[in-house]
């Protein structure tokens, strides 16, 4: 089985292209920096694992991902290798995204590449209401930080 979960930040904006041809189909291509669990010497350490995403994947990043944004990804490790120019074979290895998601909300993912963006604290949700249908009361404001329309 060849099957990769990885969740970071990605280190630049997507590089994406398109094959050439009648049905041409979208390639992205995208660093993660990955946080390793144990830190050595105190200081953090992180991984850098090329991904690739094709077709929808591929424009779906290319339309959403930018810099410092924090992404889940699945899919499965991929080894290759060329010949260089120099006539030197170079090895490869990346992981082909089958599935992605995003991993925080927008107002956190700004506010880790460096933008200012003020937010609201997130208002405590309201007791259960007395008519003791078991729903509880919304309360206003809240619309912003829903992650649907």
């Amino acid at each position: 089985m060849n099957k990769v979960i990885l969740m970071g930040r990605l280190t630049r904006d997507p590089e994406v292209r398109y094959s050439q041809g009648e049905n041409s189909l979208a390639i992205a291509r995208f660093t993660l920096a990955v946080d390793r669990r144990f830190r050595r010497d105190g200081e953090a350490t992180a991984d850098f694992i090329s991904c690739v995403a094709f077709g929808r994947q591929a424009e779906h990043a290319e339309k959403y991902y930018r810099q410092g944004l924090k992404v889940v990804i699945s899919g499965r490790i991929q080894t290759g290798s060329y010949t260089n120019r120099d006539g030197v074979k170079v090895y490869t290895t990346e992981v082909v995204v089958e599935e992605q998601e995003f991993a925080e909300s927008k107002a956190s993912s700004d506010a880790n590449i460096g933008s200012y963006r003020s937010a609201a604290p997130t208002p405590a949700p309201a007791p259960v209401s007395d008519a003791g249908d078991g729903f509880m009361n919304i309360p206003d404001g809240i619309d912003e930080e829903l992650p649907f329309n």
